[in-house]
């Protein structure tokens, strides 16, 4: 096996996940995904839709929860119910990221320990949600530009 060889079988293939953001006027926009599933973003007064920075902690409790869910139906100790609560403090100053997010997993079920529970708290922030690990990573973030004028 040459360094080549060996180099390429350590390379991942590349997942790609696509969304179109729209502008509806104000500070309200609309997402749409490559499967069509919609999400209203919405910074105006009106406040019909979540915020850019909610939609985050959204995306990082569901993408916790279910891993959770998943580990436990996979150790044979499902749970009846489970929500997550999330709250992330924010800098004072630009671009004001958070500085601190606090996931507050409340769950029952028949047969869950306190142990079992936390484990798989601990493996999805560890080994399996891909948005925290993004929230922990230092991202490329590429930039291109189109523009034309309206008459």
């Amino acid at each position: 096996m040459t360094l080549a060889d060996s180099a390429a079988s350590d390379v991942q293939p590349v997942s790609t996940k696509t969304m179109q953001v729209t502008w509806l006027g104000e500070q309200r926009y609309l997402g749409v995904s490559a499967s069509g599933h919609q999400l209203l973003i919405d910074n105006s007064a009106t406040k019909i839709g979540v915020s850019p920075m909610e939609a985050l902690l959204g995306a990082l409790a569901t993408c916790t929860a279910y891993d959770v869910v998943e580990v436990m139906n996979k150790r044979r100790t499902p749970l009846s119910r489970y929500r997550i609560e999330v709250e992330g403090e924010r800098a004072q100053s630009d671009p004001k990221r958070y500085t601190t997010i606090t996931l507050r997993h409340i769950a029952a079920g028949k047969g869950v320990s306190a142990e079992q529970f936390e484990r798989a708290a601990k493996l999805s922030h560890e080994k399996y949600c891909s948005v925290a690990a993004s929230l922990n990573s230092e991202i490329v973030v590429e930039t291109r530009l189109e523009s034309s004028e309206t008459t």
